[in-house]
């Protein structure tokens, strides 16, 4: 997806299931993992992928002299090795890893990609939709040919299979999908660019596993935080530039209902009585403790959010993927009712 946040990919996928479950409609996804994805690009593919980009030979050339006569060892516990070659991947930690890896996968799957929302690459995350399982199979198989045939190699124990039965019928004992023979794991919850897609659709498993991400953040900094020498409204204003922003990742693709504002606004009051250096026996009221800390409640931010959001998509051309999603599939439903 070109030009776009990952947070215009959840969007997507999040607004399709919602579309598709208002009309009973099944839906299945394929979310395909490489196996070392940035170690396994041939450096033969990267420099024919770079040429059909037409970038320019000084480029090409510069980068090609990066790679050149590339050696490394391993340190171990009883010294290092001798130096041996690398003849393939991207070097690691470099800023123009992910941009190389990015034009080697669009060129390569460029003839195969279905149109978003069927087919939506974010780097290496890959996700597959299709409305029937027999058409995902049939998609699995051209990109696993595809990719495999250029070095890549497709994880048969990451890859992972979701089926949303939205129109009310049972699951297949035996629908699994294959590769190679292999059944791929089938899955109810996947972590798809840092948010959790459910197959129902809810939102309970992205809203715990924010919320256990927040918590991980504010441990980390809880030697700050519960310092008492340490003036309250900085802590506040700590708090609301490295540790809330975890929170509300992702919020802005939520149809949130009062449960889950309540869950989240539960653990955050947690947070800042114990910056306080207070517990709920001392019976202080939230408003005061959030007046110390000069933190807004969880719920404005939330809502504040998803109307900037809202503002985001409205804005953008009628053309753009996170407008035709609202617009996907509602023809066919209509002709066929």
């Amino acid at each position: 997806m070109p030009g776009r946040s990952t947070t215009e990919a959840i969007h997507i996928l999040r607004k399709l299931m919602e579309k598709y479950r208002d009309a009973h409609k099944d839906l299945h996804l394929v979310f395909i993992d490489l196996e070392k994805a940035y170690d396994r690009v041939p450096r033969e593919v990267l420099w024919w992928a770079l040429t059909r980009k037409a970038i320019s030979c000084k480029y090409i050339s510069i980068i090609m002299d990066m790679y050149e006569d590339c050696t490394t060892s391993v340190r171990t516990s009883v010294g290092r090795t001798e130096e041996f070659p690398i003849t393939i991947g991207v070097h690691q930690g470099s800023a123009l890893s992910p941009f190389l890896f990015a034009i080697v996968m669009d060129e390569l799957t460029k003839s195969i990609q279905d149109d978003i929302p069927w087919c939506m690459m974010f780097a290496d995350d890959i996700v597959l939709i299709d409305e029937t399982q027999s058409g995902l199979k049939a998609k699995l198989e051209v990109w696993r040919q595809t990719l495999e045939n250029k070095g890549f190699k497709l994880s048969r124990s990451k890859t992972e299979y979701m089926e949303c039965k939205f129109g009310g019928g049972r699951s297949s004992g035996n629908s699994g999908i294959t590769l190679d023979g292999k059944e791929i794991p089938v899955s109810d919850m996947f972590r798809y660019l840092g948010s959790i897609i459910q197959k129902d659709g809810e939102l309970d498993g992205d809203v715990s596993h924010i919320i256990r991400t927040w918590w991980m953040k504010w441990k980390s900094a809880s030697g700050f935080l519960c310092d008492r020498g340490i003036p309250t409204r900085l802590k506040g204003k700590f708090y609301r530039t490295a540790i809330r922003p975890a929170l509300l990742y992702g919020v802005e693709c939520w149809a949130v209902k009062q449960c889950h504002i309540h869950k989240m606004s539960v653990a955050e009051m947690r947070m800042l009585r114990w910056m306080c250096g207070h517990t709920r026996k001392d019976r202080v009221r939230n408003e005061t403790i959030r007046q110390r800390v000069g933190v807004a409640p969880i719920e404005d931010k939330m809502r504040e959010s998803r109307l900037r959001w809202f503002g985001h998509v409205r804005r953008r051309p009628s053309d753009a993927p996170v407008r035709r999603v609202e617009m996907c599939g509602e023809e066919a439903w209509k002709r066929g009712r």
